[in-house]
């Protein structure tokens, strides 16, 4: 295993493959691309106590090392010492191939052009994802998640943000917000589960009009409006469901908001240069 301990803006580059990405981050802004060639890390700024950084058999770990007073002494030592010495801006480029599960408990996170799937954990701060394929999960506590270009397998979460989800061409897409809005942009015609839930906020969904959608939309106290005919109101008392298919019906999409409206609205069939559709 070989191991930097970075105290100072500085550049590697880590020869040999990399087939995993590991990060923790107490504090700062983490940038991880996709691309060809060696990973690199750049790292421009670092608190005092610097990162660890490591490659063990292809497991790139990119570490701070946080002292144990930090977990007792509370956010008063946190914001007077804590940010300062507990810091970093890191930029990435690993292989397109390469798993990641990254970490930054407050500040943010961009991550692009992986297709093995990835995992991203921000406690306080904004998430975005671009082109990334395979398994991808991202979860805030307070922050917004932004996924753009997103294939595969699309979890999302957050108790207090907003989630955005624009020309996704997933299969699969759930989105769980507490406190906060979803909008939902789909591609595939042909996704197989989406999944969009709300406590406090509302919800847009736009889907292709050649979709093969069962479909349940749901709001306690708000308006649900659907641009498809299909989809049309059944009886409920206390609050509001739509129900209908589109297209064959071999998906299924449902929205559900407690309080807050829910607006399923349609977009034109995906084409392609020759004119030909996506099916």
């Amino acid at each position: 295993m070989t191991t930097w301990q970075v105290t100072e803006p500085h550049r590697l580059t880590i020869d040999g493959d990399i087939t995993s990405l590991s990060v923790w981050l107490a504090s700062g802004r983490l940038n991880v691309v996709g691309t060809d060639g060696p990973a690199r890390v750049e790292i421009t700024a670092v608190g005092t106590r610097g990162v660890a950084v490591s490659d063990d058999g292809g497991i790139l770990s990119i570490r701070h090392d946080v002292d144990r007073k930090w977990h007792w002494a509370g956010p008063f030592w946190w914001f007077l010492h804590g940010r300062r010495r507990y810091h970093a801006e890191i930029s990435l480029a690993v292989p397109r191939s390469a798993a990641g599960g990254l970490t930054v408990v407050s500040g943010s996170a961009v991550v692009s052009g992986l297709r093995a799937g990835v995992v991203v954990d921000v406690t306080s701060g904004r998430i975005t994802l671009l082109g990334l394929d395979g398994v991808v999960r991202a979860k805030t506590v307070s922050g917004s998640i932004e996924a753009l270009g997103v294939s595969g397998d699309l979890t999302m979460e957050t108790v207090s943000g907003e989630i955005i989800v624009a020309d996704s061409s997933a299969d699969r897409v759930y989105a769980q917000a507490i406190s906060g809005s979803i909008t939902c942009d789909l591609d595939n015609p042909y996704a197989s589960d989406v999944r969009l839930e709300t406590v406090s906020g509302e919800i847009t969904a736009r889907v292709p009009e050649d979709a093969d959608l069962e479909v349940r939309l749901r709001a306690t106290s708000g308006q649900v409006t659907s641009a498809f005919p299909q989809v049309r109101a059944v009886g409920a008392q206390h609050f509001k469901v739509y129900t209908g298919r589109l297209g064959s019906g071999a998906g299924h999409l449902t929205a559900s908001a407690v309080s807050g409206h829910v607006a399923l609205l349609t977009r034109p069939a995906l084409t392609f240069a020759d004119g030909s559709d996506a099916g």
